[in-house]
């Protein structure tokens, strides 16, 4: 027999050692490598996480301007929700609120001018990782000092409020990303940089610290992803079980309570559409059942779209517009990076195009001055003197 005497190409033994590591690791471990360094080296959706941020923080602080005139009949000393009662049932439920710990008009006053601060600063992100904590505990305070005041929105913000605390929410669009930004380009070094450069261990302490944030804002963005699925899941799977949903009627019911009826002419004209009712009543089903499954495809884009027409169905036709905005921020989360810097890069082409359309070029002011007439070159006044007098006029004989 004839036997193949080619020379095989010879390895080295480090890419023989590679060879043979990488042949022997299974797929499944590999994976979960990728996934490992996925998310401890590389921070996921910084621009949805600073969109929850900027919606969060605007909700609350319009929820609470809206609610300044009846503030002390929900929370203040003068609800029928005393602290006394509200006390006894954070010994039974574990929760806490700083409105309770005075009975003061004057210190609830305060509260409130705090609340509606430190609202405004995390939407602005100023210092964010110590405003977020600030930001949720102001949400946790008002949610629980008058916990039958409140609905599925509140619920909402204040799960988003606590998950953001883990959150690098305020690395983009805020005022600690402008501020890190001028002092790169100014080179204008750092409160501790003189003692970061003369400390040993500040570089070991530099890179701990960036895998931990690191792994605590992937973290914190899955969980709000899981938190959205798990919301739209169970609202679908339950909607299913009832009997109104499945003989399509259990709109033709909401737009007729009068508790939701904000605009009775508008409902009673939508409901004189029973078959528009029946179809966004089966719809809705479908989209909230399906969209855990859509999130890997394409097709999660079409059904976000769809959501979004539904909340704002649900703001304008039941008056829940809290409510509506929290799940429209929510949805934001499941929004690509890449989104948002091209609607940054469309803005602000627009708003540089309406400034220039504003402010003309040189060429248009050039065109919108009037031609002027060529100047004309004057001849100097020859100074008055005896030489210039005229000649006197001759006597006649």
């Amino acid at each position: 027999m004839a036997t193949d005497r080619t020379p095989m190409p010879l390895l080295s033994k480090d890419d023989a050692s590679r060879t043979s590591t990488a042949e022997n690791v299974p797929v499944t471990f590999r994976h979960l490598g990728d996934l490992l360094t996925l998310l401890t080296h590389r921070p996921v959706s910084l621009y949805a996480a600073a969109t929850l941020r900027i919606g969060y923080g605007l909700c609350y602080l319009v929820f609470l301007l809206r609610e300044l005139p009846h503030r002390d009949e929900i929370w203040g000393p003068g609800s029928q929700w005393t602290p006394a009662l509200a006390n006894r049932l954070f010994d039974q439920t574990g929760w806490f609120s700083v409105l309770t710990l005075s009975d003061s008009k004057v210190y609830f006053s305060l509260c409130y001018v705090a609340a509606l601060a430190v609202c405004v600063l995390f939407l602005l992100g100023w210092r964010t990782r110590a405003t977020s904590v600030l930001f949720a505990l102001v949400v946790v305070s008002f949610h629980a000092r008058s916990i039958f005041m409140t609905d599925g929105g509140d619920n909402l913000i204040l799960l988003m409020a606590l998950y953001l605390t883990v959150t690098a929410c305020g690395r983009r669009w805020s005022l600690d990303a402008r501020r890190t930004a001028l002092r790169a380009r100014t080179d204008r070094p750092g409160r501790w940089a003189l003692w970061r450069a003369g400390s040993d261990l500040w570089p070991q302490l530099a890179v701990a610290r960036e895998s931990l944030t690191t792994v605590l804002h992937n973290c914190g963005m899955f969980v709000i992803a899981a938190q959205v699925c798990l919301l739209y899941g169970s609202a679908g799977m339950y909607k299913v079980q009832g009997g109104s949903w499945q003989a399509g009627t259990a709109l033709h019911y909401v737009v007729n309570l009068d508790l939701f009826r904000p605009w009775p002419t508008l409902s009673a004209l939508v409901d004189s559409y029973p078959l528009f009712l029946a179809a966004a009543g089966y719809l809705t089903v479908l989209i909230q059942v399906a969209f855990p499954f859509t999130l890997f495809s394409r097709l999660k884009y079409a059904l976000l779209v769809m959501l979004l027409g539904m909340h704002i169905g649900i703001a304008v036709l039941l008056g829940l517009p809290i409510f509506s905005a929290a799940m429209i921020v929510a949805d934001a989360a499941f929004l690509p990076d890449r989104f948002y810097r091209a609607a940054a890069r469309a803005t602000r082409r627009t708003l540089a195009r309406l400034r220039s359309r504003e402010s003309p070029t040189p060429s248009r002011r050039a065109l919108l001055v009037p031609p002027q007439s060529p100047t004309r070159t004057l001849l100097p006044t020859p100074p008055a003197g005896p030489a210039a007098a005229p000649a006197p006029a001759r006597a006649k004989p």
